[in-house]
C-alpha cells in the first residue's frame, strides 16, 4: 500500500515537480477545449438568417440570448479563479501529505508511546485523487470541479488524522516530562533523607567512640595500677590509634551505622576484612605512595570532609564517608570487598 511513510523525501519532491510541470499545459487544455465546445454549440444551434432586418434582428437575438444561458447550462467556462482553486487544492494536498511523514518520523524518533498501535497516515486516497485531477487534458469543466472537491476532500482527511497523531505525540512529551521531573523529585529526596540518616549516625556514632574512649582509659589506668602492685605484667593492650580509639571501637561505630543501609551481619564481616586490609582500621592510616588517607583510605583524603570538617581526627567522620561511598559505587560492603578481592582496590 502506498504511504507517506515508505515514499522517501526524494521521491515525493521529484514527482511534486513533475506536477508542477504537468499542471499548467492540462489546466490550458481543458479550458481551451471547453471554450471550442461552447462556441461550436453556439454555432450549430443558432438559427439560420434571413434576408429580411427584422429575420437578422431576431439572429442577433438568438445568439445573445444563447450566449447568456449557456454558461449557467453547461458550467461555464474555465477561467483564472478555477485554475486558481485547482492550484491552491493540490498545494494543499502536497503540505498535508508532507506533514503525515513528518509526524511518522517525529514519533519514531522520540521513542514514546503515543498510545496508538498505527502511527502512519494512510495517503493512498489523496494521492490517486491528486493524480487523477493532474492527469486532466480533455474533459467538461464539471469534472475539474468534481475532481477538485476529491483532493479537498482526502486533504481534511489526511490533515484530521494527521492533528490526531500529533495530539497523541504532545501528551507523551507531556507526560514524560511530569516522569523526569517525578523521578528527579525523588532522587533528591532520598539523597536529602540519606544526609540527614548519616548526619545523625556519625553524630551517634561520635558519642559511641567518646564512650568507648573513656572506657577504654579507665580500663588500661585499672590494669596498669593492679600490675604495679602485684609485680605481675599486664595482659596485652587492645590496638589502640593515637586518639585512643581502638579498631574495635571504630568497627563498633561501623556497624551501627550499617543500619541506615539495610545492611545485616554478612556485610559487616565483608566491611571488616575489606578495611583491614585497607587500614587496619587506624583513622590516621596514610598511604605513603598514593597519600589514601583514614579507615576507609579515601584518596585524597579530603573528599571525607564532605561528611565533616573533622575528617582527620574522628573516626566515625571517615566512616560515616566510606559508608556512603561504598553504597554508591558498589552498592554493598561484600560488593566493594569482591571487587578489591579481583583487583586489588575499590
Amino acid at each position: 500500500m502506498l504511504t507517506d511513510s515508505n515514499v522517501s523525501p526524494v521521491r515525493r519532491n521529484n514527482r511534486q515537480a513533475d506536477r508542477r510541470l504537468r499542471r499548467r499545459p492540462f489546466l490550458a487544455a481543458a479550458t481551451l477545449t471547453t471554450s471550442l465546445a461552447v462556441a461550436g454549440a453556439a454555432t450549430a444551434m443558432a438559427p439560420a438568417p434571413t434576408a429580411g432586418g427584422a429575420g437578422n434582428s431576431d439572429v442577433v437575438y438568438s445568439l445573445a440570448s444563447f450566449t447568456s444561458a449557456l454558461p449557467q447550462t453547461m458550467g461555464g467556462a474555465v477561467t483564472n479563479d478555477v485554475s486558481a482553486r485547482v492550484e491552491t487544492a493540490i498545494a494543499k494536498a502536497d503540505a498535508a501529505i508532507a506533514a503525515s511523514g513528518h509526524i511518522t518520523s517525529e514519533i519514531a524518533g522520540s521513542k514514546l508511546e503515543v498510545g496508538v498501535k498505527d502511527t502512519v497516515v494512510e495517503t493512498e486516497d489523496l494521492e490517486a485523487a491528486i493524480e487523477h485531477l493532474e492527469s486532466i487534458e480533455k474533459i467538461p469543466l464539471m469534472d475539474i470541479e468534481g475532481a477538485t472537491r476529491d483532493v479537498v476532500a482526502e486533504t481534511a482527511t489526511v490533515s484530521a488524522e494527521t492533528s490526531s497523531l500529533r495530539g497523541h505525540l504532545d501528551a507523551a512529551i507531556e507526560k514524560e516530562k511530569e516522569r523526569i521531573a517525578e523521578a528527579k523529585r525523588k532522587a533528591a529526596a532520598k539523597a536529602k533523607a540519606k544526609a540527614e540518616a548519616e548526619r545523625k549516625a556519625a553524630e551517634e556514632a561520635a558519642a559511641a567512640a567518646r564512650a568507648a574512649e573513656s572506657s577504654s582509659s579507665s580500663s588500661s589506668s585499672s590494669s596498669s595500677s593492679s600490675g604495679s602492685s602485684s609485680g605481675s605484667s599486664s595482659a596485652p593492650a587492645a590496638k589502640v590509634a593515637a586518639s585512643g580509639t581502638s579498631a574495635g571501637a571504630a568497627q563498633a561505630t561501623a556497624r551501627s551505622m550499617m543500619s541506615n543501609y539495610g545492611w545485616g551481619g554478612d556485610q559487616f564481616n565483608c566491611l571488616v576484612s575489606l578495611w583491614n586490609k585497607e587500614s587496619g582500621w587506624n583513622y590516621r592510616a596514610q598511604n605513603p605512595s598514593s597519600g589514601a588517607y583514614g579507615i576507609p583510605q579515601a584518596l585524597p583524603g579530603s573528599k571525607m570532609s564532605s561528611a565533616g570538617s573533622d575528617w582527620q581526627t574522628n573516626p566515625a567522620t571517615q566512616i560515616a564517608w566510606g559508608l556512603g561511598y561504598i553504597d554508591g559505587r558498589y552498592g554493598t560492603p561484600c560488593g566493594a570487598w569482591g571487587h578489591s578481592q579481583s583487583v586489588g582496590w575499590y
